[in-house]
């Protein structure tokens, strides 16, 4: 079997996002509706 863990810490310094990727998640969360109707949930992007 592969192992599957590494020896050690692992340390990853930049661990920022891009304004790109906030942008997309921002502009996406806007365009994002949900609509509750009886028992059920319906999702509609709105673009």
């Amino acid at each position: 079997m592969a192992k599957l863990y590494m020896k050690g810490p692992h340390k990853v310094d930049n661990q920022n996002p891009r304004e790109e990727t906030v942008k997309f998640l921002l502009d996406y969360s806007k365009a994002l509706s949900v609509i509750d109707y009886k028992m059920m949930k319906f999702e509609a992007l709105l673009n």
